[in-house]
């Protein structure tokens, strides 16, 4: 009694090697879903500004740093006026 196994059992290695593909790629899959995604690489949307990343467009480093120095309560606000004059940024 052959239990099945008889012709087809030359093809089986290629369900084998399908399935440890599907495999494979739901694993990739889940990990990309999980694992917060593709980074950014340069192409796409930009991602949040960390404080390496460049200037938004439009706006200046002086600026960011200005900003950043005012939001730490290193400056006044009339100071913080009197400096964004400085730049030509502000009113």
């Amino acid at each position: 009694m052959m239990w099945g196994y008889g012709q087809g059992m030359g093809w089986m290695w290629l369900w084998t090697l399908l399935l440890l593909i599907g495999i494979a790629l739901l694993v990739l899959l889940a990990v990309r879903v999980f694992g917060g995604g593709v980074r950014n690489n340069g192409y796409g949307p930009p991602g949040p500004q960390g404080p390496g990343a460049p200037p938004p467009v439009g706006g200046s480093r002086a600026r960011q740093i200005l900003d950043e120095r005012f939001a730490r309560g290193e400056l006044t606000a009339d100071q913080y006026r009197e400096n964004l004059k400085v730049l030509g940024e502000g009113p």
